[in-house]
């Protein structure tokens, strides 16, 4: 198989929260994708065209890197790739993977290069699935036609209130599981107590607290029945700092962050969570999740795939889910919007996987023209 075209595709937006509407706070930039501050989301694309026409689509991480990835995939890291020949399995798409890797090495091992990394590896597995003329989890040898969906809830500044508001509003949409993104105890508490006991709640706190603070804030939070508490401790990387706080009985899930697979398997090693949270577009694709969940395994550590994507990184992370055990759920950002890329976009409480060849992502033409903000195309 030779890739004949190589665009990039950077999207931006609009979605409604649901919340109460805030006053900005003049913030030059909101750095966290579940800040109050956002009224859009970007998304940055890659599509692979083939010589028989077949298109394979990725998604890389993310948000305010964008420009920084942009230019790594319509740079030095899409030229690599433009025109390459590779067998359409997974030992060939292994095979040119590691020969990119050696090439691109020098220019870092983690952040915007596998990134773009990332999104192109995911392209690459959806055109060798379409090949192939199978799903892409069933390719992979998935075997769940439906899979359960979290809510992943954005930010509410802590306010009891209104977190309470929102969570039991997800659960009148049917979730079963819920994802704040909140730090305060009375914050996290009002959630819990708004909920039915059935309903599971987890909460990524996004890195906020040195060792000593973590500790003491998440042994106050148990024993109210958090399914986990994500990412408690700065820096991510505090592998010691993350496996004290795992001792205070909150299950501990981490990996969003990772320094790409080597980072898990540091992790693994030192006992540091329960969760292992990779994440598709930043962790290296299709590639690089599955060498995590092989590791977890051997670990014997829960895989939990983070998500705050509506691409076809969204789709990609549900093939991954549709492999894994039962307790496996996809994270789809808990957002309305008011025009959709594609049909999977909307979170509901289960997705029934797709039965097109590949990953299935086929995004609305007129959506994707009118909410593109920068391309390039490679040939």
């Amino acid at each position: 198989m030779k890739i004949s075209r190589f665009e990039v595709i950077r999207v931006a937006l609009p979605f409604d929260a649901g919340r109460t509407p805030i006053v900005a706070s003049g913030a030059r930039d909101a750095y966290n994708a579940a800040s109050p501050e956002l009224r859009r989301m970007e998304t940055l694309l890659v599509k692979l065209t083939d010589e028989q026409g077949r298109e394979g689509w990725g998604e890389a991480f993310g948000h305010l890197i964008n420009p920084v990835t942009f230019a790594a995939l319509a740079g030095p890291v899409g030229r690599w790739f433009s025109g390459v020949e590779f067998l359409p399995t997974m030992d060939g798409i292994a095979a040119v993977r590691d020969a990119a890797d050696r090439a691109l090495h020098a220019f870092g091992r983690t952040g915007p290069v596998l990134f773009a990394l990332s999104a192109i590896d995911t392209a690459l597995w959806d055109l060798a699935a379409q090949a192939a003329g199978e799903p892409l989890y069933r390719w992979m040898g998935g075997k769940r036609e439906t899979i359960d969906v979290y809510a992943s809830l954005v930010s509410y500044d802590n306010d009891p209130d209104e977190v309470a508001r929102q969570v039991q509003r997800a659960a009148r949409a049917g979730f079963k599981r819920l994802k704040l993104h909140e730090t305060e105890h009375a914050a996290i508490v009002a959630a819990r107590e708004a909920l039915p006991k059935e309903i599971a709640l987890a909460v990524d706190v996004n890195c906020p607290w040195q060792v000593a603070e973590a500790v003491t804030r998440v042994a106050a939070l148990n024993g109210i029945g958090l399914e986990w508490i994500e990412e408690p401790v700065w820096p991510p990387d505090d592998l010691d700092g993350l496996a004290q706080v795992r001792r205070q009985g909150v299950p501990v899930s981490a990996g969003e962050n990772a320094s790409g697979v080597a980072g898990f398997r540091q992790a693994f090693a030192s006992g540091a969570i329960d969760i292992a949270q990779p994440s598709l577009a930043k962790i290296g694709g299709f590639t690089g999740m599955r060498e995590v969940i092989a590791m977890a395994g051997e670990y014997r550590v829960q895989v939990m795939p983070h998500c705050f994507y509506y691409g076809p990184g969204l789709l990609a992370t549900a093939h991954v889910v549709a492999t894994l055990p039962q307790t496996a759920a996809l994270e789809v950002p808990w957002l309305q919007w008011p025009t959709a890329l594609h049909v999977y976009q909307h979170a509901v409480p289960s997705m029934r996987m797709p039965d097109l060849p590949g990953l299935g992502f086929q995004p609305d033409a007129a959506v994707l023209q009118e909410f593109t903000i920068d391309r390039a195309v490679l040939v």
